[in-house]
């Protein structure tokens, strides 16, 4: 009785003693607990469910009550913490020894698995403890592991003792007893079963790297990414990186969630490869784009908060499983070979993601799952390393069916008179037909062969283009080739050659050949030729037009005043009296001698001046190679003989004079148009005098000629100043007598001499280059107001309206790229905006109008041929000119004679009906001028019997006004 009175105090003086200490000090206290009895002959025991922690906060110490000894008696430990800092997380355990013998086991607790790690903030593993305090006998002896924390335990028998064990994490995911012979022998058996899987995950990433060299499709670097990066993963996960580049036990987390952050990019990245989701939508490179920028920002997370980053990728990989899935299924209902044959890799790949959710979440938490996770990992690449070698080495089986077939198309091809060209990539080989070498006058084979030897028989100007249309196909592996190219032909001259080909893709995605034809198109280039040169020269001397020559003195201008250069000086000559020669002799006659003019005044010429025709019987020299007065006066001189030197016509002679202006370039002269100018004022001064005059220009002529330079100026700011007015004169249809359409006018309410018709301002436009702007302007506000007014009256009542193009600076200008601005900004009906071509325009160069019409007619524009029977025609150019309506001159109608009249008008409609044109005539001022034109079977008519031009607002109510009376 008195040992337990004596055994009760003790404990209570101890309870009293602890408390005491831990009111002064930073003391964790944990109560009893129960021993674990060890196996004698057991391998392993987990212990994880057997710990209990002291206090989820740091302490510096922890006090234990021991498990109950052999006695019965629990005891109490304290254990102060050996880390840095002084403050430690706790955990204790008891294990018990009941039989005869002394065990030793190992204590191990794994820095990182898989099971149970989480989801969206992973625990990536570290090293969990730093020390064990047993309550009796010596401390536990670390052992060395790169995987784990391994203490050797000794257990002597009869023996329970209590374990304290400092923590560096607040967590002990796991903790294990093993027999060292045990854990040894699991040590091994899973060093080879790592160092299989990590030596076939490495084979698969070289062999695919070899493969992407070889190959070069986007596809196989995607795949050997992938590889590599499932490789590094497997090497951080077994451990191996570690003893690579020294990292201390259990800090690899931010090595860890790199591994995840790139397997999860290398995955995004071929699937997007894989499946050429470029090719199907852009919104597919859009989020794929985006989504890389987010994996990359990842990386730079992991530095910092590698869980974070883990969490994040895995979310990444998980969703990049599904919706690939999702995009494979889609894309396989539409037949497409690639998703079809991906088809059992991504169904193992989404069992794989099944397991491994499992896994992280701690559902599967057993020691075989994470090794298993592993080797699949390594399975689904061997697979999809499987299909991408099929690509690899079959793409040139799967695509002989569809080489067939565009050798059928070529020979159809060869049929329809083409060349057939076939560019063999893989062995860069191109063959031709033998009719490109008949053609070139080549030895048979010259053209075949690799695609280099082509760029000797390249002119050299073709061949960086040549060589980089083809890199580009081949690069991109689509599109189109069409380009035009010159070949050397045997005796050295070039002949133009256009190629039309496509690329044929083989399943592997890659360029097998690129197959099409080569057809002869130097006619067609010849012609283009002819009319860019007709833009700047005139087409019957050659010599350069008004525009060129402008163009020329501009750039002397600048030489004299750049480089000091000599003054340039200009001629302006007038054929006096010419009309008199062409209506005497004709237009052919005339023609000739224009020509013997021209050559007669191009031998006057040095190589450095210049000659010209300005127009019909204008010419005009840049004299550059003198600067003295008196021998510019000499060369005027010579000029002036040599056009009065007669020319021989038959057995006649023709004698022509010439009215000659001279200008000399001074700083006070603007530019170029002001030069010309002053030397054209000395030619009007010199013919006006009555011509076979020379003169030159003097400031005084400047005031004589003031008038005409104000109304030019005045001009410039009409249109801004919207004093040009837009008139319209009604057309009838002659059948029922309704308007059917109006004629655009042009006037120029000028705020000093009123209202100027366009006869007295055209030819100002014309000439100081105000015709361009001036005619697009009435063109854009005749479409404007037709489509106001087609879309009042809607779209089933026909209405046109016709706007006349009588300039042939508004012909040769860009007046393609004109109407089809115009027609974007109206909505107007495709052929009721009509544009009227005089015969004598459209005939000064049928070649180029007959080009230039066609564009227009295909643009939506109606055409009309104005002034039909006026002017010197060919009836055999006229059936190729794309026009829908002739239009009657006035003179016809208001002929000498009503039989004479009814004759002609006859032919003229006739002959638009047979061409399947409409008929307008212009001139209709009496009843019986209406009904003349009816009976002959004229369309429509305009006069002033119908109306005269009338302003937009005053056409619009009479338009209206008839409609309303035809709708009552």
């Amino acid at each position: 009785m008195q040992e337990v009175c004596c055994l009760s105090l003790n404990r209570i003086v101890a309870a009293i003693g602890i408390v005491l200490f831990a009111l002064v000090g930073n003391v964790s206290r944990v109560e009893a607990l129960d021993a674990v009895t060890v196996p004698l002959d057991g391998k392993t025991l987990d212990l994880t469910e057997a710990i209990d922690f002291a206090s989820r906060d740091p302490s510096d110490r922890v006090q234990v009550s021991t498990a109950p000894g052999a006695d019965g008696i629990v005891r109490r430990i304290e254990v102060r913490s050996n880390q840095a800092g002084g403050t430690s997380y706790w955990a204790y355990f008891a294990l018990s020894n009941n039989g005869d013998e002394q065990i030793d086991r190992l204590l191990v607790a794994p820095h990182f698995r898989l099971a149970n790690s989480g989801l969206l903030i992973p625990d990536l593993g570290a090293s969990r403890i730093a020390s064990v305090t047993p309550s009796q006998g010596f401390p536990p002896e670390r052992q060395p592991s790169q995987e784990a924390d391994v203490f050797r335990i000794t257990l002597d028998p009869g023996a329970n003792v209590t374990f304290v064990a400092e923590l560096r994490t607040p967590n002990l995911p796991q903790l294990y007893l093993w027999d060292p012979d045990a854990y040894k022998d699991s040590i091994n058996s899973f060093t080879l079963y790592h160092g299989i899987v990590l030596g076939i995950s490495g084979l698969l990433a070289l062999f695919l790297t070899i493969v992407f060299v070889v190959k070069g499709t986007a596809m196989f670097p995607a795949t050997a990414a992938l590889a590599w990066s499932v490789l590094i993963y497997l090497c951080i996960d077994f451990g191996f990186w570690n003893k690579v580049i020294q990292i201390a036990p259990g800090d690899d987390k931010m090595w860890r969630a790199f591994a995840e952050v790139f397997l999860s990019a290398a995955l995004l990245i071929f699937t997007y490869t894989y499946l050429n989701l470029n090719r199907w939508h852009v919104r597919y490179s859009h989020a794929t784009i985006a989504w890389l920028v987010g994996l990359l920002i990842l990386i730079v997370v992991a530095v910092f908060e590698p869980g974070i980053a883990a969490g994040v990728s895995r979310l990444s990989f998980g969703l990049t499983v599904f919706l690939g899935f999702v995009v494979i299924v889609y894309m396989s209902l539409r037949h497409y070979d690639r998703a079809i044959m991906l088809i059992p890799t991504w169904v193992l790949l989404m069992v794989w993601i099944a397991g491994a959710y499992l896994t992280v979440t701690g559902v599967l938490a057993n020691d075989v799952i994470q090794p298993a996770l592993n080797g699949g990992l390594v399975l689904i690449v061997l697979l999809i390393g499987f299909t991408v070698m099929q690509h690899a080495f079959a793409g040139g089986q799967i695509a002989q069916g569809t080489i067939g077939e565009t050798e059928r198309r070529a020979l159809a091809l060869v049929g329809a008179g083409d060349i057939v060209w076939d560019w063999d990539v893989a062995r860069d080989r191109i063959f031709t037909g033998t009719d490109a070498e008949e053609l070139l006058g080549l030895k048979q084979g010259t053209l075949e062969g690799p695609a280099r030897d082509w760029l000797e028989v390249l002119h050299p100007a073709d061949r960086d283009r040549f060589k980089s249309t083809l890199d580009a196909v081949v690069e991109q592996r689509r599109g189109r080739i069409s380009q035009d190219f010159r070949l050397r032909s045997e005796d050295g001259h070039y002949r133009w050659f256009h190629l039309r080909a496509r690329p044929v893709i083989g399943s592997d995605g890659e360029v097998l050949r690129c197959v099409g034809t080569i057809s002869d198109v130097t006619d067609e280039r010849t012609a283009e030729e002819r009319l860019l040169h007709d833009a700047v020269f005139d087409n019957l001397t050659g010599l350069p037009n008004r525009q060129l020559f402008i163009d020329r003195v501009a750039g002397a201008i600048i030489r004299s005043q750049a480089e000091g250069a000599v003054r340039p000086a200009i001629f302006m000559l007038d054929i006096d009296r010419f009309k008199q020669v062409n209506d005497s002799f004709g237009l052919s006659v005339g023609d000739s001698i224009l020509l013997t003019i021209a050559r007669r005044l191009a031998r006057l010429l040095k190589p450095q001046d210049s000659l010209a025709r300005i127009s019909g019987d204008q010419f005009a020299f840049l004299l550059i190679s003198e600067s003295e007065p008196e021998r510019i006066a000499a060369f005027a001189d010579s000029v002036r003989r040599t056009l009065r030197a007669p020319i021989s016509f038959g057995d006649r002679e023709i004698f022509l004079t010439a009215s000659i202006g001279i200008a000399m370039h001074d700083a006070r002269q603007g530019d170029a148009q002001d030069f010309v100018k002053d030397a054209e004022m000395g030619m009007f001064y010199a013919k006006r005098l009555g011509g076979d005059r020379i003169e030159a220009f003097r400031p005084a002529l400047r005031e004589q000629g003031s008038d005409t330079l104000t109304l030019e100026a005045d001009l410039r700011r009409a249109i801004g100043r919207e004093e040009i007015k837009v008139l319209y004169q009604p057309v009838v249809r002659l059948e029922d007598r309704t308007i059917a359409g109006f004629e655009v006018q042009a006037r120029w309410d000028h705020p000093k001499h009123g209202r100027i018709p366009p006869a007295d301002f055209m030819s100002l436009a014309e000439r100081n280059g105000l015709i361009i702007p001036l005619g697009l302007f009435v063109l854009d506000r005749a479409a404007r107001q037709l489509s106001d007014w087609q879309e009042q009256l809607g779209r089933d009542v026909p209405l046109f309206v016709s706007v006349p193009i009588a300039s042939r600076q508004l012909l040769r200008h860009d007046l393609i790229n004109d109407v089809k601005s115009v027609l974007s900004r109206s909505a107007v009906q495709r052929g009721s905006l009509k544009l009227e071509f005089p015969e004598s325009l459209v005939m000064e160069n049928p070649e180029y109008a007959a080009q230039v019409l066609a564009r227009v007619r295909e643009l939506g524009a109606g055409l009309a041929l104005d002034d039909f029977g006026t002017g010197y025609s060919s009836l055999s150019y006229l059936q190729r000119f794309p026009f829908d309506t002739l239009k009657i001159d006035q003179s016809f109608v208001r002929g000498p004679t009503a039989k004479h009249r009814r004759v002609v008008l006859r032919a003229i409609i006739g002959l638009a009906h047979e061409l399947h044109m409409d008929v307008v005539s212009e001139g209709a001022e009496t009843e019986d001028d209406a009904l003349d034109l009816y009976d002959l079977g004229c369309e429509y008519a305009a006069g002033l019997l119908f109306g005269q031009p009338m302003s937009a607002q005053d056409a619009g109510k009479l338009l209206f006004r008839e409609e309303e009376a035809m709708i009552a």
